[in-house]
């Protein structure tokens, strides 16, 4: 319990040092600085600061549920996430050099709660840390299958994710929030065994790269290219193209979705009659087919 306890209050101090620091920087720093580079680097720091705990997956769920319910509602659309910064790049909403310093934010929050996690273990407040200290530098790698199957949960999971983000995008946050964290707790529990479901480069190079039982273009394939797969082909499903890259549908046909209203032909010729020619037709003594009438003679 004192270690539940210990890890929980790491959970809630780094949030809170990352709100703070998030805080700051939206009002020490331009609007653009803040946007593409501090807001990411804090929310990084926030998603990463909790894999230190080393909790079990009952609890390691739990967690999840509460981190995605609450970045969600407090961490100003950061994503903390590279294959979403490159879906807004694909998306022709965000320019090249701002899609690059949220990257260079992303990853700069890697290499500070890499930093902060050493450090929390460091102090060995209970004994689960003192473990956890011990077998980081000879972690075994989480990747439990092979690697084209292990690319294929994380491009599906990556894919679910990356659909479910641009089907609900325009949403209301109240319905947004849960459903994207129930999501992403489901596919953790169900890729969990597999390749310890991260969709999430960033993510998995802090907490896998380093491991020993696969090399680092495996882990590349598994982790980086299975993600950015799935997110590629959800962009590509939803809209029918990458906006980037085509400006023509790839998938859908376009209709128009105005009809233009037809109209009544205009009468021929040959349909047209004159006053004069109707009076000749109907001159006294003719029939309609213009004999001579019986008795006219």
């Amino acid at each position: 319990m004192a270690g539940l306890n210990v890890s929980l209050s790491f959970f809630f101090a780094t949030f809170v040092l990352c709100q703070a620091a998030r805080r700051a920087c939206k009002a020490l720093l331009p609007a653009g600085a803040y946007a593409s580079f501090a807001r990411e680097a804090m929310r990084m720091l926030a998603e990463l600061g909790p894999w230190a705990g080393g909790f079990g997956p009952d609890l390691l769920l739990t967690l999840l549920t509460l981190l995605f319910l609450v970045h969600g509602a407090t961490c100003d659309g950061a994503a903390a996430n590279p294959t979403v910064s490159l879906q807004d790049f694909l998306l022709a909403e965000a320019s090249g050099p701002r899609t690059l310093l949220k990257l260079a934010a992303q990853g700069l929050g890697v290499r500070a709660a890499c930093a902060l996690t050493r450090l929390y273990w460091a102090w060995e407040l209970c004994d689960l840390h003192v473990l956890q200290n011990l077998l980081d530098p000879h972690c075994s790698s989480p990747l439990r299958t092979p690697v084209s199957h292990g690319a294929l949960v994380e491009g599906a999971g990556a894919f679910l994710l990356h659909l479910t983000l641009l089907r609900l995008r325009n949403s209301l946050p109240a319905y947004r929030v849960p459903a994207v964290a129930l999501l992403a707790t489901v596919m953790t529990h169900t890729a969990g065994p597999f390749t310890s479901a991260f969709f999430n480069p960033a993510l998995a190079t802090w907490a896998t790269f380093h491991c020993s039982g696969h090399t680092l273009l495996e882990y590349m394939q598994v982790y980086w290219l299975g993600p950015l797969t799935g997110m590629v082909l959800a962009v590509l499903l939803y809209h029918g193209r990458l906006p980037r890259l085509f400006q023509r549908n790839l998938l859908y046909s376009q209709k128009n979705k105005y009809r233009t209203p037809r109209g009544k032909p205009a009468p021929g010729p040959r349909d047209t009659q004159t006053p004069a020619e109707g009076c000749r037709s109907r001159e006294p003594g003719r029939g309609g087919a213009g004999q001579p009438l019986p008795g006219s003679r």
